[in-house]
C-alpha cells in the first residue's frame, strides 16, 4: 500500500487541489470540458477513463488524482509520484478526425503543456518527440501517454511540480526545482486545460490538419528533437541513428539515416549531445 498523504501542516508546499473551485473555473462556458473530478488516490487515471470510455462517457471528461499508485507510461514503463507532488491528469476525447491524424494528439497535448509551464517564472521547457516535456537542462518534467479506447482516445499527463530531487528518478526534475520556488498546481492545471481546449477545437475543426490548424508550426517551435542528432530505440528493441529532420502529416518523426529517410510512428528518442548533424 502507498504511504499516507502528508498533512497540510507538515508539507505546506503540497496543499490539496480545491476540486470544486477548479472544476467550476474550468467548465464554465467551456466548449469541450464537461466534468473534472479529483480523487485522492487511484491506480491509473488512464485506466479509469479507458473503462469509462467503454461505458460511453462523454468527451471532455477529466480525471485528476492526487496520488497515482500504478501509473503507466509508454513502452510499458511505470510512473509514480509522491502524493500531491505533481499533476496526474487524464482526458477522455472523441476527436472527429481521420485516424491517421490522431498521431498528432500527444504532440498537441505537449504544446499545450509547454505553453502552460512557460508561464512559471524561471522555467524554460522544450518537447522531445513524441511525449516528453524537458527542462532547459534536458531533464524530464513530464510525460504523456495516449491510448485508443472504445472509439475514444484517453490522453494522460504526469507532470512533476513540487517533487524533490531525492524523490525523482534519474534524469527527472520538477517545476519547483527548475523555478527555484513553489509552484501553484491548480494554476498550471487550469492553464494547461484551457490551452488544450483552444488548440484541440481548432485542430478538430481543421479535420486534424496540423498545418491548417497551426499545430505543426507551434510544435516545431517547441521541439528540441527536430534538427537534432538522435538515436531512436524502436519497439522491437532495435535502434536507428541519424538526424531528426521533421514531423510528418501523421505525427511521425522523420529521421535521415545513412540508409535513407525513415518515418517513425513510435520509439524512444535519445538526443545525441555534441554530435554534428551533418556527420551522422
Amino acid at each position: 500500500m502507498p504511504e499516507p498523504s502528508p498533512s497540510r501542516s507538515v508539507d505546506p508546499d503540497r496543499p490539496p487541489l480545491d476540486a470544486a473551485r477548479v472544476s467550476a473555473a474550468l467548465t464554465a462556458d467551456s466548449g469541450l470540458w464537461r466534468s473534472l473530478e479529483v480523487v485522492e488516490e487511484v491506480g491509473s487515471t488512464n485506466a479509469v477513463l479507458v473503462a469509462a470510455a467503454a461505458e460511453e462517457a462523454p468527451e471532455g471528461t477529466v480525471l485528476v488524482a492526487e496520488h497515482q499508485a500504478a501509473g503507466r507510461g509508454r513502452l510499458a514503463r511505470t510512473w509514480t509520484s509522491p502524493p500531491r507532488a505533481g499533476l496526474t491528469v487524464s482526458l477522455l476525447l472523441r476527436p472527429d478526425v481521420p485516424a491517421a491524424r490522431r498521431g498528432w494528439l500527444p504532440l498537441l497535448t505537449g504544446v499545450a503543456l509547454a505553453e502552460a509551464v512557460a508561464e512559471v517564472p524561471g522555467v524554460r521547457a522544450s518537447l522531445k518527440w513524441p511525449n516528453d516535456l524537458l527542462a532547459a537542462d534536458g531533464a524530464k518534467l513530464a510525460g504523456i501517454l495516449a491510448e485508443v479506447a472504445s472509439g475514444a482516445v484517453v490522453v494522460g499527463v504526469g507532470l512533476n511540480v513540487s517533487t524533490h530531487a531525492g524523490e525523482l528518478p534519474e534524469g527527472g526534475t520538477s517545476l519547483a526545482l527548475a523555478a527555484g520556488a513553489p509552484v501553484d498546481r491548480a494554476a498550471v492545471l487550469l492553464r494547461f486545460l484551457r490551452g488544450f481546449e483552444r488548440r484541440y477545437l481548432a485542430w478538430v475543426q481543421a479535420l486534424g490538419d496540423p498545418v491548417g490548424s497551426g499545430l505543426a508550426r507551434d510544435y516545431l517551435a517547441w521541439s528540441s528533437t527536430v534538427g537534432t542528432p538522435v538515436v531512436v530505440t524502436l519497439p522491437d528493441g532495435s535502434s536507428v541513428d541519424g538526424v531528426a529532420e521533421a514531423v510528418d502529416w501523421d505525427g511521425r518523426l522523420v529521421v535521415r539515416t545513412a540508409a535513407g529517410r525513415l518515418e517513425l510512428a513510435s520509439g524512444d528518442v535519445r538526443h545525441v549531445r555534441g554530435a554534428s548533424p551533418g556527420r551522422l
